[in-house]
């Protein structure tokens, strides 16, 4: 100790030492809960397994579910909170859109049934979203864990915060900027979209009198367009239409090569590939990835681990909810 840390400073050099842990302590790894709760992963994928043969769709909502909760104040399952009228569940992008809540549920009975108390449900989204990408045929990656739940939803935050299916590439960078995001991550994550469906509601607006046109989206193949109209002519919002036409429940690279083709759903789509800024943005990305679907892979894995370190909860921040549709009483 004194060749380290002489008497005078032995106070500092604790406070040191205990600040260092504290740092150690707050970051998050991928063998959190190896002690405290070691078969969580065999627990999580059993149910997301369970979930998926009852509707594959169900894949691409854990992982939507986790990007949403993310995106508004960190990755602290603030999503799953019940409440009034302006939790992130009421929020326009989320109200009758987002899915999976109850899958959620499902998972943390099991994980509490095998060590109450111990595992957040923070932590049990971000594993969802990677099983769900997992056994939609796309890749795994080891998720690092230790966030903790947060206490507070606020769906006004989430209005604003959440990249909108109808807004210009740029703004859309821009929101993944604000989270430490770059352009890479907004091409890759998009490619989420490979797996899923979307409601009427939010590609109507490109099937007639587009951004005040009076015709449809030039950008949208004709035949494409002809369908959807036909989908949605009735007015029926909730009408659902695949995101990757012709490959709707496999995880690849087909998304992008849609997009080439005029294919792209959303408008936010599209615009990846046919806006007057894609050709000095996202654009090469997109064709990178048409060639190389092992570059996508490899991009969409290193961006869900960026976002899955959004602002995340850790140490003595939060808490591990016993419910997570409630904050602990």
């Amino acid at each position: 100790m004194k060749k380290s840390c002489s008497l005078r400073g032995y106070y500092l050099c604790l406070i040191n030492m205990f600040m260092l842990l504290l740092v150690v302590r707050s970051q998050l790894t991928t063998d959190f809960y190896n002690s405290s709760c070691p078969n969580l992963s065999k627990i999580v994928r059993r149910e997301v397994q369970k979930a998926l043969m009852n509707e594959m769709r169900m894949g691409a909502s854990l992982l939507r579910l986790h990007f949403h909760d993310c995106f508004v104040n960190g990755c602290d399952g603030s999503i799953l909170l019940d409440g009034g009228a302006d939790v992130e569940k009421s929020a326009i992008p989320n109200l009758n859109s987002v899915r999976g809540y109850e899958v959620v549920d499902t998972i943390k009975s099991s994980v509490e049934s095998a060590c109450s108390g111990v595992v957040s449900c923070a932590d049990i989204v971000a594993i969802a979203a990677r099983d769900s990408v997992f056994l939609s045929g796309g890749p795994s990656w080891k998720v690092l864990l230790g966030r903790r739940d947060g206490t507070v939803s606020n769906g006004t935050l989430a209005n604003s915060v959440l990249p909108s299916p109808f807004e210009p590439l740029d703004s859309i960078i821009s929101k993944f900027s604000n989270v430490g995001l770059n352009l890479t991550d907004v091409v890759s994550l998009s490619g989420a979209h490979t797996i899923g469906r979307a409601r009427c509601t939010f590609f109507s607006n490109r099937l007639s009198n587009f951004s005040g046109t009076g015709a449809p989206d030039t950008t949208l193949d004709t035949a494409m367009l002809s369908d959807l109209q036909s989908l949605c002519q009735n007015g029926d919002g909730n009408a659902t239409a695949v995101l990757d036409r012709n490959s709707s429940d496999l995880f690849d690279n087909h998304y992008f090569k849609n997009l080439q083709s005029g294919k792209g759903l959303l408008s936010s789509d599209q615009i990846l590939f046919s806006s007057d800024g894609a050709n000095s943005t996202s654009k090469p990305l997109v064709e990178s990835y048409i060639k190389d679907s092992g570059l996508f892979f490899g991009d969409f894995v290193n961006s869900m681990i960026n976002m899955g370190n959004i602002n995340p909860k850790t140490g003595s921040d939060g808490e591990i909810r016993k419910n997570c549709r409630v904050i602990n009483s």
